[in-house]
């Protein structure tokens, strides 16, 4: 005889702002023969969980995009990428929020270029720190670029491209709960 035990556990009840000092939303996208990484410096987000249906929302400015190369930065702001002057946002809301012992996974839908598709992140989320009301949750996921329009490309000289279509991305967000 078997039985199972459900280790699910409700996440902390109440609205928790974004930190944007203390997290960072970043990417990291293969590159030639490398990595390349970058993160948003202007972030915002909200974790609700009041009710029934906790939501977490969030969103970065892509004219805070921050790489080491500035000219790179400017091309990361072109149409050839997150064409800023047209879409200066990107957005996260999650439909569904699912926590088991210090996992985490969250669904929802991702904007990127003014293009939502669904996303399944997952990570770690570690209880509130009492005395100051602080969480913390890390979640990444990966994504298909060109499914946002995101296409810039060229050839090396054996005819693979230059950067990769899927695109690591990370999460380290710090909450402050609501007074």
């Amino acid at each position: 005889m078997s039985t199972t035990t459900d280790t699910r556990q409700a996440l902390p009840v109440g609205t928790w702002q974004l930190d944007p000092i203390h997290s960072t939303i970043g990417f990291e996208v293969d590159y030639l023969a490398g990595s390349f990484r970058g993160q948003f410096r202007e972030v915002a987000g909200q974790l609700q969980t009041k009710g029934e249906t906790p939501v977490l929302t969030g969103s970065a400015k892509v004219a805070s995009v921050d790489v080491k190369d500035e000219n790179l930065a400017g091309h990361l702001q072109s149409p050839d990428f997150f064409d800023a002057e047209r879409y200066p946002e990107l957005s996260f809301e999650s439909g569904e929020i699912e926590r088991t012992g210090d996992e985490i996974t969250v669904r929802g839908g991702i904007t990127i270029k003014g293009v939502e598709k669904p996303v399944e992140l997952t990570g770690t989320i570690a209880d509130p720190i009492t005395e100051n009301e602080k969480l913390s949750v890390k979640l990444d996921t990966t994504v298909d670029r060109t499914e946002f329009g995101v296409n810039w490309n060229v050839p090396l000289p054996d005819g693979k491209p230059a950067l990769a279509d899927e695109v690591k991305l990370s999460a380290e967000l710090f909450f402050v709960k609501e007074a």
